[in-house]
């Protein structure tokens, strides 16, 4: 598919009806209490023109940290009292984490939220990266930045469904493994609802 074709396929994908979706969603045992209180939080989704086609900018987080330690990301995160909405707090955390200007981003619109298992209700914002920009990994949260082909992250077939044990139960998950990186969890289920709009 060629890079005009695969843009015109992201901008279609926005356009199909908006069907939230979170980290229990494999698993239909767990209840999840009413009222809870989520906090809302952006990711960036980002495509670059690559050598064949676009590609999406995927993050490796640190093995130091507390949360997630070495799992594959968006750029993103909370969206802070400073930010205007979950788009600017995804755009400013791309900065923040990979040296990404936002004036670069071309925003098309934002996919469904996802709730995950940290309490957080999460927006992933869909963009084009217009521009070159240099590639900065935030030290202490980022040890790589590395690039999925638009080809694998939006084949469905190229998903699958595992489990582990978690909190003494057993959960379900998407994951979307490319070379050495694993690409599981909230970040899979993300890009699995990418992947059926584009497809449909």
């Amino acid at each position: 598919m060629a890079t005009a074709d695969q843009i015109k396929a992201l901008r279609g994908a926005l356009r199909r009806t908006n069907v939230s979706t979170s980290d229990f969603d494999l698993n239909p045992d767990v209840h999840l209490p009413e009222g809870r209180k989520l906090r809302p939080a952006g990711v960036l989704c980002a495509f670059q023109e690559g050598a064949d086609g676009l590609e999406l900018i995927l993050t490796k987080r640190s093995s130091r940290l507390k949360h997630h330690p070495g799992q594959i990301a968006f750029p993103g995160g909370k969206q802070d009292e400073g930010d205007a909405d979950v788009i600017a707090a995804a755009l400013r955390e791309a900065k923040e984490e990979v040296g990404l200007p936002p004036q670069s981003v071309e925003v098309l619109g934002t996919l469904p939220t996802h709730e995950t298992v940290t309490g957080f209700l999460v927006t992933p914002v869909l963009g084009l990266i217009r521009d070159d920009f240099q590639q900065i990994p935030e030290p202490g949260e980022v040890d790589e930045i590395f690039s999925a082909p638009f080809a694998h992250v939006t084949d469905p077939a190229r998903y699958s469904i595992q489990s582990r044990r978690w909190r003494g139960q057993r959960r379900h998950y998407f994951t979307v493994p490319l070379g050495p990186y694993y690409i599981w969890g909230a970040t899979a289920r993300m890009l699995r609802v990418l992947a059926d709009r584009v497809a449909s």
